[in-house]
């Protein structure tokens, strides 16, 4: 995805998109549809077709101004525009709320992409280590339950994944966030958001590898954790190799 990097975490994500715009094979491009297009869908629907690859424009959130057709078919135009002319292009209005049209994405999306081998084993969900899932669903789980109380600012370090035990895996992570009020925030009165997180979390990382956890949680204050390249790089999120 792409957005304006306000810091060093922006810059590192808008480096590794654009660096997978030539590893594609096609493009979907997700936009919200009850709003018109800006010049941020302007900007990333010329990378696009800088590759020379299919694009499905996918508007979303048609339910919105599914009571103004006019204003949808406004928009609809618009967004269209946007790809006049080029060759390999089609749109879809789907609705991610209400599941319309969402088949016919994943369908257009299988019909279109390119046949090649199989680089995995058929019983393989994941190339990523459960180290790194784990960090994913502890973060996940931050997200669902604080909503906009803590935003996109944390961070979740696996201090330590031992599984050398055979009957269980205990795993020790930190939850980094910008501000001591959101420290607050995630402990809870008494510590109840941090045990709510950390009971989802666990039961999630038992079903994925099969076998009992000990999940243990801490939080911690690192202001301005997202413009540290040293602290970045310690998350594993380094900018790319020139």
């Amino acid at each position: 995805g792409f957005s304006k990097p306000l810091d060093k975490l922006g810059n590192y994500l808008t480096d590794e998109s654009l660096a997978a715009l030539s590893e594609a094979d096609l493009f979907v491009m997700v936009v919200d549809a009850s709003q018109p297009p800006g010049k941020g869908d302007e900007w990333v629907a010329a990378q696009i077709k800088e590759t020379g690859k299919f694009v499905l424009l996918v508007l979303n959130k048609t339910d919105i101004l599914k009571n103004k057709p006019v204003k949808l078919l406004e928009h609809r135009k618009h967004y269209g525009d946007l790809f006049s002319g080029y060759p390999k292009f089609k749109m879809l209005g789907v609705s991610a709320k209400t599941g319309k049209h969402m088949v016919e994405l994943a369908e257009t999306v299988i019909r279109k992409l390119p046949e090649g081998p199989a680089y995995y084993p058929e019983d393989a969900v994941t190339d990523q280590r459960i180290r790194e899932i784990s960090a994913e669903i502890i973060r996940e789980k931050v997200l669902l339950n604080t909503r906009e109380e803590i935003p996109h600012s944390v961070a979740i370090g696996i201090e330590s994944f031992d599984e050398t035990q055979e009957d269980i895996t205990r795993i020790e992570a930190t939850l980094y966030v910008d501000q001591k009020s959101q420290k607050g925030i995630l402990i809870g009165h008494e510590g109840s958001m941090i045990k709510t997180i950390g009971s989802q979390a666990r039961q999630e990382i038992e079903a994925l590898i099969e076998g009992k956890v000990h999940l243990a949680l801490n939080v911690k204050v690192r202001e301005n954790w997202r413009k540290d390249p040293v602290f970045l790089k310690s998350l594993g999120l380094a900018p790319p190799k020139q």
